[in-house]
């Protein structure tokens, strides 16, 4: 059977996934917009309003009543308010034990229950206006109204709303102040809820349910609930709140703190308040009969005028109601609360382990989490995603660095590198790389890779862990206290702040306490005060808003392309390094001898062109770069035959071996206006591989960090000398860090403009005018010395860069930032001034398209064309 029409179990399964998943959709499509009535319930068209009393059409809304088994002249019906999840038929048990002295008038809120379960608005708001809407039709004056859970928030929107036709409220395990529900932090909430929404729609559009999640009790209506409403607002409608209250809470609710229902009695000063001891959130479902006694009790005070409004309440309540909230009273999380912060700390620490634990020990610090279920949540966390990262380095091994997120935080030196060392000092290196910032991943990555036993890994790592965790997360909690002081004024923002502060800290703190940390501590300061090793995002945007603003005045942003009319965009990106080193040799110019060496070629002829190209140039070393590249990207020294062998049999793209040029390598940024006699040389580098001395005593890792200018790169010059790095260099010893003249890869630039002279501009003007179409580019050489260069003009060319080459002396250490910009945009100016002038001769310049065409191919490319 042929590879095209074998069978793919993973594709059959994805196919019957779509399938089903399109048949559930055509399913729910045809179900009616809300379930069918219970028996007893009747559903009413009522007007439809946005929280701000904007008419949205109708919607229909499900009640019922229960008559009063003893009616008497004066009482009112008892508006029942659900929760959610939850419907009005979740309320019949209480409504029956109420129903024996008043009505009871039960209701499905919009999104709820047999009500329509999608409107417009399912604010709290928009909610009250639809019951208000129902009382309406159905003829009904002042109620009494009862708000169980949620159907507290709508209780107090619509004793705003219509304060004349409530009698009384009674909230029963109801939700109000934010500051006592989940984090008590307004952002974060809603950010819950909004994530709990994004994963219900997600699950009811991708998962084939056939409307089973459509009317459940935890669906889309549920989540838009919490969504849509602002729990901020219940606060001030609490504390003007002027009509009889009764709150009645279990004094074990998990889901409603009892701390909630104090504030609320507390800002509703002619409020009763009524804690049921050993009782719960759902009381009002396990023992109706219970809860209904003080709400009896209740309706008859107020029917009978014996129940204050806030204008009759002891001054002591009022005084008390009219102090701020207090955020000291706030109790210590419980029930789902508890939970979830701990699910989410535990899940926090797959992004940041450090920043988690000291977000916990803060928390801690607030009184909001316990010391020990705080460091167990971290604990687990981070033993999940270490062991995770001992799995992938086990089961991939090397492999995975190729992929996706790993080749992002860790490159195969650092891995190669912890390797080493994992296979000398194992457990010890556990042990310690819970105390040294920066080496967890590797290490762990190389515990898996090197084979290490499960059950030793978990063993070792459970004991740094259980080190590390209750210690970071006390300190933090410690030292937080006076930390939240200062930024509890703040709020959130203050919190995270905090979080980001301690963490630095303690990173700053760990790193400090060894001489290999002082010295890294020491490279990141150098190296971002150092401009010469700025990332590229934050060096070049002025050089970028300078090249749009040249853009505007030259009529045209592509106009630079022009600067070399007879190459590809100028050179912008991709040209190919054989046809400008052959076009260079037809002009005249010393080039380094070069053979092209296809991927389309079978890899077995590849290998050996190359190394007969090699044995003519007298052996190696030899280079081996790409045929199209930028900065020094896949360029390599081969020093020996079995290298050669494996990077060209290897290789996935169009490859040059060049003869190995030893001397001093040079830049020379040479630019020639159109129609101009001569040339100049616009910048001039010398390019110097470091190198530091052995003393036989520190190892060249450490030589590489007592340097005062290597520290800035250390990582990338550690990476470079892989196995070495660990070997100790003979007293007097040089080890040259660095083999390549790019400064991404470790060569010092300095500014050699003192070595223009004539000769070597004539040189250069020689080799220019012989050249078709080139005006503006660098020259990469390579000459026997300074004096070689500049007295006679004596080189070799490597590679002549296009119009994206820069004027790399102002990478020397002694060049501010300033001067470096400066040059730049000079630099910049003179491309699209070269470019205007040949477009007004009829050249037409590459289009953003074009540009944009030759980057994907680039990409693409570099990426291996069969990547």
């Amino acid at each position: 059977m042929s590879a095209r029409r074998r069978f793919r179990p993973g594709r059959v399964l994805l196919v019957a996934w779509l399938a089903l998943l399109a048949l559930s959709h055509a399913t729910t499509r045809t179900r009616p917009a809300s379930p069918p009535l219970p028996d007893g319930w009747s559903r009413s068209p009522v007007p439809a309003y946005d929280r701000d009393g904007r008419p949205h059409g109708r919607l229909g809304l499900a009640w019922r009543r229960i008559p009063a088994a003893d009616p008497a002249p004066g009482r009112l019906p008892v508006l029942l308010l659900h929760g959610a999840p939850g419907r009005g038929r979740d309320l019949e048990p209480l409504g029956r034990q109420l129903a024996a002295r008043h009505p009871v008038l039960l209701v499905d809120l919009p999104g709820f229950g047999a009500s329509e379960r999608d409107p417009a608005d399912l604010s709290w708001r928009a909610q009250a206006r639809a019951v208000v809407a129902l009382l309406d039709r159905l003829d009904v004056g002042r109620v009494h109204v009862v708000g169980f859970s949620m159907g507290g928030g709508v209780a107090l929107e619509l004793t705003d709303l219509v304060p004349q036709r409530v009698a009384s409220l009674t909230m029963l395990s109801a939700i109000g102040v934010e500051e006592l529900e989940l984090f008590g932090e307004h952002r974060v909430n809603h950010a819950v809820h909004a994530l709990q929404l994004a994963v219900i729609r997600a699950a009811r559009w991708l998962v084939p349910h056939f409307g089973l999640l459509d009317h459940g009790p935890v669906d889309v209506g549920y989540a838009r609930n919490f969504v849509e409403s602002d729990q901020r607002r219940l606060r001030p409608l609490l504390a003007r709140l002027d009509v009889p209250a009764l709150i009645v809470h279990g004094a074990r609710d998990f889901l409603v703190p009892v701390a909630a229902a104090r504030e609320h009695h507390r800002i509703v000063p002619q409020s009763r308040l009524v804690v049921l001891p050993d009782e719960g959130h759902f009381t009002v479902f396990t023992d109706p009969a219970r809860v209904a006694v003080p709400i009896e009790a209740f309706l008859a005070d107020v029917e009978h005028g014996r129940a204050p409004r806030r204008a009759d309440a002891a001054p002591a309540a009022l005084a008390a109601a009219a102090r701020p909230f207090d955020p000291a009273t706030v109790p210590p999380l419980a029930g789902p609360g508890l939970a979830l912060v701990l699910l989410l700390l535990a899940a926090a620490t797959l992004a940041s382990e450090d920043m988690t634990c000291v977000a916990a020990g803060l928390l801690v610090a607030a009184g909001r989490l316990p010391f020990v279920p705080a460091t167990a949540a971290c604990l687990v966390g981070i033993f999940a995603g270490d062991v995770g990262l001992f799995l992938v380095g086990r089961s991939a091994g090397r492999a995975a660095l190729a992929r996706w997120p790993l080749r992002r935080v860790v490159d195969a030196d650092r891995l190669a590198r912890a390797c080493r060392w994992f296979e000398r000092r194992g457990p010890w290196l556990i042990l310690a790389s819970r105390f040294m910032p920066g080496m967890r991943l590797p290490t762990y990555l190389a515990a898996g890779v090197v084979g290490t036993s499960v059950v030793r890994f978990a063993g070792w790592f459970l004991v740094a862990a259980l080190a590390w965790t209750p210690m970071l997360v006390g300190v933090a909690a410690i030292v937080g206290r006076p930390v939240l002081r200062l930024a509890g004024p703040a709020g959130i923002a203050g919190l995270g702040a905090a979080v980001v502060a301690l963490a630095l800290a303690l990173r700053v703190a760990l790193l400090a306490a060894t001489h290999r940390g002082r010295r890294r501590l020491v490279g990141a300061w150098r190296r971002w005060t150092r401009w010469e090793f700025w990332p590229p995002w934050l060096f070049y945007p002025p050089i970028v808003l300078h090249v749009l603003r040249l853009g505007v005045r030259h009529c045209g942003l592509t106009v630079f392309t022009l600067a070399n009319p007879g190459w590809p965009a100028g050179g912008f990106v991709g040209e190919r390094k054989h046809e400008i080193l052959a076009a260079l040799a037809r002009a005249g110019a010393p080039v380094a001898p070069w053979v092209l060496l296809r991927v389309t070629e079978p890899a077995a002829q590849r290998i050996g062109r190359a190394l007969a190209a090699a044995g003519r140039w007298g052996g190696l070393p030899v280079v081996l770069k790409p045929d199209a590249g930028q900065r020094g990207d896949g360029v390599r020294i081969v020093r020996d035959e079995r290298t050669l062998r494996e990077l060209v049999g290897a290789a996935r793209r169009d490859l040059l071996v060049q003869q190995f040029v030893p001397g001093v390598e040079f830049g020379i940024f040479w630019i020639r206006r159109p129609g101009a006699e001569r040339g100049e040389i616009f910048s001039l580098t010398e390019k110097r591989l470091p190198e530091v001395v052995g003393d036989g005593r520190r190892t060249l890792e450490e030589l590489i960090l007592d340097d005062e200018r290597a520290v800035a790169i250390w990582r990338l010059y550690v990476g470079l000398a892989g196995a070495r790095a660990a070997d100790v260099p003979a007293p007097g010893e040089r080890v040259q860090l660095a083999e390549l003249g790019t400064h991404c890869r470790g060569a010092v630039f300095l500014d050699g403009r003192e070595l223009v002279t004539p000769v070597l501009e004539q040189t250069l003007d020689e080799i220019g005018r012989r050249l078709p179409g080139f005006f503006f580019g660098r020259y990469d050489v390579r000459a026997p010395s300074r004096e070689a260069l500049a007295a006679r003009g004596e080189f070799v060319v490597i590679e002549l860069n296009g119009v994206t080459s820069e004027a790399t002396h102002v990478y020397d250490p002694r060049i501010g930032l300033r001067e470096a910009w400066r040059t730049l945009r000079r630099q910049w100016a003179l491309a699209f001034e070269i470019g205007a002038a040949q477009r007004a001769q009829g050249h037409r310049p590459a289009t953003l398209r074009e540009l944009a065409a030759l980057v994907r191919e680039f990409g693409r490319e570099r990426r291996g064309r069969d990547g």
